[in-house]
């Protein structure tokens, strides 16, 4: 199981959002989800679901948070096992970021992928050859 992306769940989020405000993040979010050959985790999903429903804001219904949970399976899912707990840890530790960053980050190398796509994290951050990049960082 390979993917050359890994995203994040705000991709997910946005894309979904009903918000007004989020309006050019959701069409930034989309077009990367179309575009790229994207993998995410077990923890992307559960955040998602979460998130939605926590956040009303975005607008996002449980029918429709629901439907894209079983969109969201097509992609390659890593799940959460001892190894990637333990990878988590390490580089938790390694670059003094959040576990759960580093889950994220450990999941990206566990699919071989090369970007990482999140506003979370520090864009164009290089953590152990997986790249970070913010989609909604204007370009300069």
């Amino acid at each position: 199981m390979t993917a050359r992306c890994f995203a994040d769940t705000n991709l997910f989020l946005y894309a979904g959002s009903k918000a007004p405000e989020d309006a050019t993040k959701r069409e930034v979010a989309r077009k990367i989800i179309e575009a790229e050959d994207i993998g995410i985790s077990a923890q992307v999903l559960q955040e998602f679901i979460a998130v939605a429903f926590a956040k009303k804001r975005l607008g996002i219904t449980a029918k429709e948070a629901g439907e894209t949970l079983s969109i969201l399976m097509e992609y390659p899912v890593v799940p959460i096992s001892g190894e990637l707990v333990q990878a988590a840890f390490q580089l938790h530790s390694r670059f003094q970021i959040s576990y759960w960053d580093a889950a994220i980050i450990a999941a990206a190398h566990e699919l071989s992928a090369q970007v990482i796509y999140s506003e979370d994290l520090s864009h164009g951050q290089d953590y152990g050859g997986v790249r970070v990049v913010n989609p909604f960082v204007p370009e300069k």
